[in-house]
C-alpha cells in the first residue's frame, strides 16, 4: 500500500519534490496501514484509492492561484472524487454548493450550474483539497485524527512556501483553523463561515469571495479564474 500510495502521487509529479518525504515519516506509515487494514477488512472507502490525490494531480504546484479547504469527502457511493465540494456528474448537488452556486450568481450573475463538478475550477488554478482525503462509506469523518491532516497540512505550507499571490478562501472554522499558517503578507486571505445551510446566512451569503479573488488575481498579473462552469460534462 505504501507503494501505491507514492506511485499514486507520481501522478502529480509538480508535487512530488515537495511532499515525497512525508511518505518515510512514522504518520505516513500508520495511516497506510490503517488504509491497508480497510481495505483488507473490505470497507468501501470514497473516493477510490486513484483519486485520493485527484486535486493535486488536477493543479499543478506552479498553477495554484486559488486554494479551497475543505474538511472530508462525501461518504455515500458515487459522490467524491477527490475534489472539495465536488461531485461526479450525474450526482445530486450537496446542499453546502448549492449555496456557493446561489453566492456566486448574487457576486458574479453567474447562473448555477445544472450539476455539481467542479473540474475545471481545479483544472484552472483553484487547489480543491479536503483536509482528509478518504472515509468509509456512510460513515462522515471516519478517517479524520489517523494522519491525513499532517499531510495536507503540508501541502497547504507548500503552497505557502513555493506560490506566490495565492488566494485562500477559508470558509468556516475548520478551514480558518487549517489555514492559520499563511502568510497574509505574501497571499491574499479570505474568511466567512461555511456554506452549509446551517450558517451560510451568517456571512457566507454576501461575502463577495469569487469577485475579490479575480480582482486580486488581476492585480497581480495572474489571471481571472471563470467560475461559471461548463454546460455539458464528462467524468
Amino acid at each position: 500500500m505504501s507503494d501505491n500510495l507514492v506511485m499514486t502521487l507520481n501522478n502529480a509529479p509538480s508535487w512530488q519534490p515537495w511532499l515525497e518525504v512525508e511518505f518515510t515519516k512514522p504518520y505516513m506509515v500508520q495511516l497506510t496501514q490503517f488504509l491497508q487494514q480497510e481495505i483488507a477488512a473490505q470497507k468501501r472507502i470514497y473516493p477510490p484509492v486513484h483519486q485520493w490525490f485527484h486535486a493535486l494531480e488536477t493543479t499543478p504546484l506552479d498553477q495554484v492561484k486559488v486554494v479551497i479547504i475543505g474538511q472530508d469527502p462525501y461518504h455515500q457511493p458515487n459522490q467524491a472524487h477527490g475534489l472539495c465540494f465536488s461531485v461526479r456528474p450525474g450526482i445530486k448537488i450537496p446542499p453546502s454548493l448549492v449555496n456557493i452556486y446561489k453566492e456566486l450568481h448574487s457576486d458574479l450573475g453567474i447562473v448555477p450550474a445544472s450539476h455539481g463538478y467542479l473540474e475545471s475550477w481545479a483544472e484552472q488554478g483553484v487547489l480543491m483539497l479536503n483536509a482528509v482525503l478518504t472515509v468509509e462509506d456512510s460513515q462522515a469523518a471516519s478517517h479524520q485524527g489517523r494522519g491525513w491532516e499532517l499531510f495536507t497540512d503540508r501541502v497547504i505550507a507548500t503552497v505557502n512556501e513555493q506560490c506566490e499571490h495565492v488566494v485562500f478562501l477559508l470558509w468556516g472554522s475548520y478551514a480558518q483553523k487549517k489555514g492559520a499558517m499563511i502568510d497574509t503578507q505574501r497571499h491574499l486571505v479570505l474568511k466567512s463561515v461555511h456554506p452549509s445551510p446551517l450558517a451560510a446566512y451568517r456571512g457566507f451569503f454576501g461575502c463577495r469571495h469569487f469577485s475579490q479573488t479575480n480582482d486580486y488575481l488581476l492585480a497581480q498579473g495572474r489571471g481571472l479564474i471563470d467560475w461559471q462552469l461548463p454546460a455539458t460534462i464528462s467524468g
